[in-house]
């Protein structure tokens, strides 16, 4: 690693120790990455505030401080945590106050989390707690380096607003929110994020769950690299490119994407690959959609539901009104939860949509979902969901059944009890 003198002091303690050991990992890091250099970030999404028995028994026993040096620095050093040198924010975590009497999760961790958020919020960390914080405020720029963990934020900073940020994890950001720092690698190189596929749209994409599905097989086909893609679909919103990004980190690892004459590094064709020769292209058509379909609904044989599912990634205001407005007048079966930040949260209570949800008998929940918090309504066998990343991963963490559609399916499964979702 080649280090700057400023980098170099701070390794030999010159800002303190928290700061000399969060050098030390970023060096490591970067060295086992065969990484040359350091980027500046002002700019970290991490996590310090996600409840585990590990974190619980760290603090219970030692302290907040001793937690991130051990889960946050990788030091069993004893120091205390200054304030963050940089912008940092906190990603989705474990469920909140909100969740209590409505989800089977430990008080204990509620209340820990709790206490974490007051620790952390005095050290300067922005507590949005949400998978989705371009949603919520934090909006890099195009071209800045950026630290951001969660599979969903790091495609969409890459892909939609091109910011620059490999998948990080809860060490890497810890110490890039106390130096400023992060290894230049990856995605944070110009050559590093051209396209290496083209996906050619034969069938039309109108709606959000075919920008879902587009997703899902642009993921499993390209894996850990970049598609570009083009053909027959209608301008995306931000909900769409949202589905569509979470679904390809889901089933694959993308951590970049171009549509080109939407997203900013990709005016065209040929700037996505920085070439004017292209790959050959794969075909997505109706035999591609109808097979991603069947592969998300593969894991579903009862059409008993007893749990819907939906904002996954947390859901915008849009589309918590667009549940509301299916739900309105409505009384339900299944237990229906909707997953937002809480941020929009307050918005969707002022605006009456809660109100409509709740009457109905759904609920409106922040800061976590079922995946990250391990947790679903008491006795769920079956789920159904509109979210393609929830019908991928929740199956294998809680040993339930899935199905997959539109928002107005998963609407009437909540209010039927029964699965009768098709592909249109």
């Amino acid at each position: 690693m080649k280090l700057t003198d400023e980098e170099k002091a701070m390794l030999d303690g010159a800002e303190g120790p928290a700061v000399a050991a969060a050098m030390d990992l970023l060096v490591r890091y970067g060295e086992a990455l065969d990484c040359e250099r350091l980027c500046d970030t002002r700019n970290v999404a991490g996590t310090m505030t996600q409840p585990s028995p590990a974190k619980a028994k760290l603090v219970a026993e030692h302290g907040w401080d001793k937690a991130y040096a051990v889960i946050n620095l990788d030091s069993d050093e004893e120091f205390e945590v200054p304030q963050m040198k940089v912008p940092t924010c906190q990603l989705q975590h474990g469920f909140s106050d909100d969740s209590v009497g409505v989800a089977p999760y430990p008080k204990q961790y509620v209340e820990l989390q709790a206490d974490a958020e007051s620790f952390y919020g005095r050290k300067g960390v922005n507590i949005l707690a949400t998978c989705t914080p371009y949603q919520v405020g934090n909006l890099p720029v195009r071209g800045e380096h950026v630290a951001w963990m969660e599979s969903s934020a790091v495609v969409y900073a890459n892909s939609v607003l091109g910011a620059r940020t490999n998948c990080e994890g809860g060490a890497s950001t810890g110490a890039a929110s106390l130096t400023g720092k992060i290894p230049c690698w990856g995605n944070h190189h110009e050559e590093n994020r051209r396209g290496t596929h083209l996906i050619d749209v034969r069938v039309p994409v109108k709606s959000f769950l075919d920008w879902g599905m587009l997703g899902y097989f642009a993921g499993d086909l390209v894996q850990e690299e970049r598609p570009v893609v083009v053909g027959d679909f209608a301008q995306p919103e931000l909900v769409d490119l949202k589905h569509f990004g979470a679904a390809a980190a889901s089933s694959g690892g993308v951590e970049m994407y171009h549509i080109p004459g939407v997203t900013p590094e990709a005016p065209t064709v040929e700037a996505a690959f920085g070439s004017a020769k292209l790959p050959e292209a794969v075909h997505y058509g109706q035999r591609e959609r109808e097979q991603i379909y069947e592969n998300l609904n593969s894991q579903g044989s009862n059409t008993d539901v007893d749990f819907v599912l939906l904002g996954c990634p947390h859901a915008s205001v849009d589309q918590i009104w667009r549940a509301a407005r299916a739900l309105e007048g409505r009384k339900l079966k299944a237990q229906l939860w909707i997953m937002v930040p809480r941020a929009l949260k307050v918005v969707a209570d002022r605006s009456g949509y809660t109100e409509i949800i709740e009457k109905a008998g759904g609920k409106v929940l922040s800061d976590s979902c079922p995946a990250m918090s391990r947790s679903a309504p008491p006795g769920t066998k079956v789920f159904a969901t509109d979210s393609a990343k929830q019908a991928h991963y929740l199956p294998a963490i809680l040993g339930i059944e899935a199905w997959f559609g539109t928002l107005e399916d998963c609407v009437n499964a909540a209010v039927t009890g029964r699965w009768t979702g098709e592909l249109r």
